[in-house]
């Protein structure tokens, strides 16, 4: 019986979910005149709609629907382009992203922002998950600082925090998925960003904030240490009538714990080989283990009367703490020695209208070398312990963009993948591991 109780609660909060968005959109297509003209406000019951109204009038429901064809050069191709290929498949169709995004504003009699609250979840045929669920304060005397608190985008680098519905290209580079895997956590950040229009600091926005570290790749924090995270931006500068400038610069430096007294860091031999050393002490045993990242990035944006041509270059370096086999910041508390490199990477974007704003072609580029350290020629081979975690990826993708309205978009895109060449089994030559991508967007 308790059992049954249980489903039935696990139901009705499946279809209330399902159903929320559903019941905020037709109260946001309510308009006020038809609900003077309809119902009569000078009674109580009538009062109170048109106060349900005006409460849900600071309601905005937002989505997009990304499906898309993709066709690679082999089966069973593993990628950084919406995830590996199945073992017997070099094409598919794929539900990329589906998202509802519920915002609520609250206003103060100036029309100042009080308080905001977003939610948004993604629905895909590879299950629902939520991807934003915080709230934002702001403070109006000044009209300078807010203070954010929940899952939201880390505020570090300029391509993970453009949003996927408005990015040029069909996904983020290699290192940011890697590095910055999901883009959110759960923490707490204070920005000072002024809201006054006149103000001498208002070309600067600065963000700083406390994170778990690990993302929504675990299911909770599995230790003590927190990522600070911080970035200082530029907002777009006219330079001339024509051309702008926006910059910034980011810096997280953050760690976890280490559940073994072993910890691996690239050395050098007397011969000038490199290999991975150990490090035994015993005061390694639930000590820091680094996470330290820097990021620099700059864009250029020229109007013309075809629309726009844009530059845009970010570079990150740093340290990062993994496992052996992989680059990426585990989810878990694991019990097995952790791998300490020096990385860095670049994600570089040229994007330009033609005949007008409705077509765009662009170029980006992407690197990330997981361990700077070493050459291609080292990793592998019997006389080091080097391997695949430690080859660099060289992406270029080429693409044409057809914005058919403000609601759709169609997007043709080409990914031509490069891998270092090793001693390493599967990458003495380099892998076929290019990806087509046709895509339709629909956004509301």
């Amino acid at each position: 019986m308790l059992q049954c109780y249980e489903s039935m609660k696990i139901l009705l909060s499946a279809r209330f979910l399902l159903m929320f968005p559903i019941i905020l959109l037709t109260a946001k297509i309510a308009e006020a005149q038809f609900l003077m003209d309809m119902i009569d406000t000078t009674s109580e019951v009538g009062k109170g709609l048109l106060y349900l109204y005006k409460k849900f009038d600071r309601v905005n429901i937002s989505g997009y629907m990304q499906p898309q064809f993709q066709a690679a050069d082999r089966k069973g191709v593993s990628t950084y382009n919406g995830g590996d290929f199945a073992p017997q498949s070099n094409n598919r169709f794929m539900l990329r992203r589906g998202r509802i995004r519920i915002d609520y504003t609250r206003f103060n009699d100036k029309s100042q922002p009080g308080v905001q609250f977003v939610f948004q979840f993604d629905g895909t045929e590879r299950g629902v998950v939520i991807r934003d669920f915080w709230g934002r304060f702001f403070e109006n005397k000044w009209q300078l600082m807010q203070l954010t608190v929940g899952m939201f985008p880390r505020p570090f680098g300029f391509e993970v925090n453009v949003s996927s519905v408005d990015r040029e290209s069909p996904e983020r580079g290699r290192m940011s998925q890697i590095l910055m895997r999901n883009e959110r956590d759960l923490g707490a950040m204070a920005s000072f960003d002024a809201r006054v229009k006149n103000h001498p600091l208002r070309y600067f926005k600065l963000d700083i904030g406390l994170f778990n570290g690990q993302g929504l790749t675990g299911p909770n924090e599995f230790d003590s240490y927190k990522d600070l995270i911080g970035r200082l931006s530029l907002k777009p500068v006219p330079l001339t009538s024509r051309l702008s400038l926006s910059a910034g610069v980011s810096v997280l430096d953050g760690g976890l714990i280490q559940n073994t007294k072993y910890e691996y860091f690239t050395r050098t031999r007397p011969n000038g080989t490199k290999y991975f050393a150990v490090d035994s002490s015993e005061t390694n045993l639930h000590a820091k283990a680094p996470r330290k990242y820097h990021g620099a990035d700059l864009q250029l944006k020229l109007k013309h009367k075809w629309g726009l041509t844009e530059l845009r270059g970010e570079y990150w370096w740093g340290t990062q703490t993994a496992t052996a086999n992989e680059t990426a910041t585990p989810g878990l508390l694991l019990d097995v020695p952790y791998y300490i490199r020096k990385f860095d990477g670049a994600f570089i974007y040229f994007l330009q209208n033609i005949v007008n704003r409705k077509h765009q072609v662009g170029v980006k580029y992407d690197w990330y070398d997981p361990n700077t350290e070493v050459k291609a020629t080292e990793i592998g081979g019997p006389d080091n312990n080097l391997n695949a975690a430690d080859i660099r990826y060289d992406t270029w993708s080429f693409g044409y963009n057809y914005y058919l309205n403000d609601h759709l978009k169609f997007m043709l895109w080409y990914d031509i993948v490069n891998n270092e060449r090793t001693r390493t089994a599967g990458f003495i030559n380099n892998l076929q591991s290019n990806v087509f991508t046709c895509r339709m967007q629909y956004r509301f």
